[in-house]
């Protein structure tokens, strides 16, 4: 939900990256004995890809590679085998936005390259770039789905220039030019190849797809997959013969999978997702109804008389449209506050912000909680309330309950 918010204030995304670890980076190689395999450092691949993907962030958020961004998010992932990848997800500044298919080549391509002019990234694209085979030459493959389709729809189809599609991708530019190259004995061509940035595969070495997203139908979507959760396996473990028949239903055991680079990536401390700008969460309670904390061996009375226990996000939020001229002259609604003001948790007062950027969320109110649902609503139409009672008054009559102004 705090990603999603970034998509309410800015707009929808307009980059999908995905950076995928590379076991036979030189930076890996060159600390590995003779004997030694990738996959039984996960210290070194840890702190190598955490490298990379700060180098990344640095093309990306600093250098403009793509142009200035707003906002951002990535989360950090661990496939079953050992690998670690990066799930990028980036909207641009509105000067920097791409609004036609000839801004998106500049950006992406999903050919190969000339093996003469760039030998070089010609090699990467065949090392990194190729999906598959699968399909009718491989049918066995891991992307292949129940109706013997690939899930990531390859091959695709050919295309002179890169066009709109229904769907949140642009068709990419895939030009039948008769260039080809043979992957385990099977022909592959241009419709085999991963989307990709040129200067950044070149330069990392790895997996590296970037995709242009060009419509909103599937943002949810998007948001949700990069924040899935833990990969998760289904197992069975049985010292009978071979040959019996197994009840998968009722041995079903759902676990979680951890694999090496995880808990080295936690022991670190290392970022497993970022959002930027920071999103801050805002209080939501009837009146009266706030929780409060305070030592169980403080006297009772002590308790009742501190005003400082009783005052919340949004009490102080009421506060400041009654008492600051600067508040008021804003005029804000209560998720625009922290963009001008910062929240002191100490002392539990707001005071202007001088530096930072930062957006707010309202916490999530179910209609079935019924007045709190409504004072929700409220607060996301209604600027520079006053108080509780204020949210409730419409045109000068007080209404009897957050349910009926908000009707009103």
């Amino acid at each position: 939900m705090d990603a999603m918010t970034l998509v309410q204030h800015y707009g929808k995304l307009d980059i999908f990256l995905t950076m995928t670890c590379n076991p036979s980076w030189p930076e890996i190689k060159n600390h590995l004995l003779d004997t030694d395999e990738a996959q039984n450092r996960p210290d070194l691949i840890t702190r190598i890809f955490r490298a990379k993907i700060e180098q990344l962030k640095e093309d990306l958020f600093k250098k403009h590679l793509f142009g200035h961004v707003a906002a951002y998010t990535y989360v950090i992932e661990f496939q079953k085998r050992g690998f670690l990848h990066a799930h990028f997800l980036i909207i641009l500044k509105e000067q920097s936005k791409m609004f036609s298919p000839e801004e998106y080549d500049k950006i992406v391509c999903a050919e190969l390259p000339d093996r003469h002019k760039a030998p070089y990234l010609y090699s990467l694209v065949i090392k990194h770039m190729l999906h598959g085979p699968c399909g009718s030459m491989n049918p066995s493959n891991p992307c292949m789905k129940q109706n013997h389709k690939c899930k990531n729809n390859y091959p695709k189809d050919f295309s002179e220039y890169t066009k709109h599609e229904k769907n949140s991708y642009p068709i990419y530019r895939r030009r039948d030019d008769g260039s080809k190259i043979y992957i385990k004995e099977h022909e592959l061509d241009n419709r085999w190849i991963v989307p990709y940035n040129p200067y950044l595969l070149a330069k990392y070495d790895c997996h590296i797809n970037v995709e242009i997203y060009s419509a909103i139908e599937a943002v949810k979507y998007i948001y949700k997959y990069i924040y899935k959760g833990h990969d998760r396996v289904m197992y069975q473990l049985t010292a009978e013969q071979a040959n019996q028949i197994i009840d998968e239903i009722k041995n079903f055991q759902s676990t979680r999978w951890v694999c090496a680079p995880e808990p080295i990536w936690r022991i670190y401390a290392f970022d497993l997702s970022v959002i930027n700008p920071s999103v801050i969460l805002l209080h939501l309670h009837l009146e009266n109804y706030q929780s409060m904390y305070f030592d169980e061996n403080r006297p009772l009375t002590d308790i009742i008389t501190d005003d400082r226990l009783s005052r919340t996000m949004l009490t102080e939020f009421f506060a400041m449209n009654r008492t600051n001229e600067h508040a008021e002259s804003l005029n804000l609604l209560y998720k625009e506050f922290p963009q001008h003001f910062v929240w002191d948790a100490d002392d539990r007062i707001w005071y202007t912000r001088k530096k930072g950027q930062v957006i707010g969320r309202v916490i999530t109110a179910h209609p079935i909680e019924g007045e709190r649902y409504y004072l929700r609503i409220l607060l996301m139409h209604v600027r520079k309330p006053t108080s509780f009672d204020d949210l409730k008054t419409v045109n000068g009559y007080l209404a009897s309950s957050f349910k009926e102004a908000a009707e009103l």
